[in-house]
């Protein structure tokens, strides 16, 4: 039986006889190597002068010959996109690392968020009304983004970005931290997300507002005064 090399060579078909079948590679150390039509493997006949890719076998005699015959530009094209592919992949599984460890980063600053808040009402720094405020409007602010993630689906109504913003900025920031993460919903799109950070930080500093003295009353007058 024909023995094969297990390394691939290179050369260029330096003869063909194209009524024979048959022709020779002339390796890159200078060997002329025989080879037939049938180990050609392209939808076409051999082209002298042609760059190719080979293995190194033997025949039934033990007389060395060119296998597996393959163009070399093919061979390229062929290695360059399964190096895009790799390329592709490692990008893609570098995105999602990077995306876990974003998800426990924000996962981390809400429940820490709502630690600090439950603090503060345990000291009497705050009510505990304010503390239901925020668990309420946490949950309703993911629900609201997991019904406009499946009208968006669905191609149904689609709740406005104002409304999600105002939820945000009334309190249920968490909830919408939460489900940008775990459904990816408006998790892509930088302006949404240049506002969304915008109503964290406006939420932040009335809740400093409360907790420095201005009290609930007057932080509702002024969030009147915007509504």
């Amino acid at each position: 039986m024909a023995s094969q090399a297990p390394s691939k060579q290179q050369g260029h078909v330096h003869k063909w006889q194209d009524d024979k079948g048959f022709g020779f590679i002339e390796t890159s150390s200078g060997a002329s190597l025989f080879f037939h039509i049938s180990e050609f493997r392209a939808q076409r006949r051999p082209e002298v002068g042609e760059a190719v890719v080979f293995d190194v076998g033997q025949d039934s005699q033990g007389r060395l010959q060119a296998r597996q015959v393959q163009e070399l530009s093919f061979v390229q094209q062929k290695m360059a996109e399964k190096n895009r592919q790799i390329r592709q992949r490692n990008r893609k599984r570098n995105a999602q690392a990077e995306f876990a460890a974003g998800q426990k980063q924000r996962l981390f600053l809400g429940i820490g968020f709502y630690g600090v808040v439950i603090l503060l009402a345990a000291t009497q720094k705050l009510s505990w009304l304010v503390v239901a405020w925020y668990a309420v409007l946490g949950i309703v602010t993911y629900l609201t983004y997991a019904k406009d993630k499946v009208a968006a689906q669905n191609g149904d109504w689609r709740t406005p970005e104002s409304t999600l913003h105002l939820l945000s900025v009334l309190g249920g920031w968490v909830g919408a931290l939460v489900a940008q993460m775990y459904l990816r919903h408006k998790s892509q799109k930088p302006e949404f997300r240049i506002v969304y950070y915008l109503t964290v930080i406006i939420n932040l500093a009335g809740l400093l507002f409360v907790i420095m003295g201005g009290g609930l009353e007057t932080l509702k007058d002024v969030l009147s005064g915007f509504l």
